[in-house]
């Protein structure tokens, strides 16, 4: 039997989707945030309880296109962080800038401490670079972020690529850095939804891997754990305590503790666990599912899954709820109405997001 999706809430964007990426939305239930960028600002809107948008929109201007980088927003909206090729800038909704980290260029060619986006804009070499990744701590004390090599202050050591840096979001003091141990095309972080001194960081390698990072600040030293294995961090738990991840090879769904080991009978390879679309060559090996790296925790034991990107060349993508608690067999979501064909987002409130077609709302979801 199939599990069927209710309609809780229609998000409308705050953008048209042909300026802007599409809507996300942030923050714990009773301070969600929603958030878009735009080509030349990031726009934030406060959600109820009920999803619904409440006050007026802020608007920060950011300092560089938004293919240039990627960005964060403080959980009461008074800082954006945008993450960019030569420097980590954090900005205020007047835009004035607060504070800026600058780091190595992250075209792997260069060897330039840049000291402004302007110096390598409307260069061709640097037109698709490599790039890094911020996130506010959960109470937004901290912003971490993950840079390439070295500081304009100094760098860890030769051999060292990419940092990953422990910032005070007040006045972008380092506080703590460490080695990633990676060369990154890109990542993203997710934070521990209670303790502000853990982080997530999900990097992605391109072909060459998913290493995984699980950072600790204990307000002298900032200890990571190097997640064995290739491994994309999907999701962290209402309690902090659980991590969802499918490995790069998009073959193994599976919920870990914050150490990196999968919890007793909680994964799922998708070539068993899941069927083959119904429109699927029955004996083409090529026809067999992969889960996306995307989905989360709709709550503590309840997973949100989906195999888009594998189905798409036979049909409408499908999305799979997994009680980790009861039955653990996935089990495919039916929507009342048609969904666009990105991965759901879980919220962990016991909802999850889907894009409308269209990209202009989000759909808000629940278990009938």
């Amino acid at each position: 039997m199939p599990a069927r999706a209710r309609l809780c809430a229609t998000v409308p964007a705050l953008l048209p989707s042909s300026e802007a990426d599409l809507p996300e939305v942030f923050g714990l239930p009773g301070r969600r945030l929603l958030a878009q960028r735009g080509d030349s600002a990031l726009v934030v809107q406060a959600l109820d309880d009920a999803l619904v948008p409440s006050g007026g929109s802020v608007r920060v201007p950011a300092p560089w296109p938004r293919r240039r980088g990627t960005w964060a927003v403080a959980p009461d909206a008074s800082l954006a962080v945008f993450a960019g090729v030569h420097a980590v800038r954090a900005v205020e909704p007047s835009g004035a800038t607060r504070w800026e980290v600058r780091h190595g260029c992250w075209y792997g060619a260069c060897r330039e401490l840049h000291e402004s986006y302007e110096e390598y804009a409307d260069s061709k070499d640097h037109r698709y670079p490599e790039g890094g990744s911020a996130g506010f701590s959960v109470d937004g004390t901290f912003v971490w972020a993950h840079v390439r090599g070295p500081l304009a202050a100094g760098e860890l050591g030769p051999d060292v690529v990419d940092e990953w840096l422990l910032l005070d979001a007040t006045d972008g003091r380092v506080l703590g850095r460490a080695d990633a141990g990676a060369a990154a095309a890109g990542s993203f972080h997710l934070p521990h939804p209670s303790d502000p001194r853990q982080m997530g960081l999900s990097i992605g390698e391109g072909q060459d891997g998913a290493p995984l990072r699980w950072g600790r600040w204990d307000g002298r030293t900032l200890a990571v754990e190097y997640v064995e294995g290739d491994l994309t961090l999907m999701s962290v738990s209402p309690s902090g305590e659980r991590l969802m991840t499918v490995t790069h090879d998009q073959d193994a769904l599976a919920v870990r503790d914050t150490g990196g080991s999968v919890l007793e009978g909680l994964e799922w390879a998708a070539g068993t666990a899941v069927p083959r679309h119904p429109d699927a060559e029955p004996d083409n090996d090529e026809a067999l599912p992969y889960w996306d790296w995307a989905g989360g925790f709709v709550d503590e034991t309840t997973l949100v899954g989906s195999t888009v990107e594998g189905d798409e060349e036979w049909g409408e993508g499908r999305h799979w709820i997994i009680d980790t608690s009861g039955a653990r067999t996935p089990v495919e979501v039916t929507y009342p109405v048609t969904v666009g064909p990105q991965p759901p987002t879980a919220l962990g409130d016991g909802t999850w997001i889907t894009p409308a077609k269209s990209g202009e709302a989000l759909y808000v979801w629940a278990l009938d």
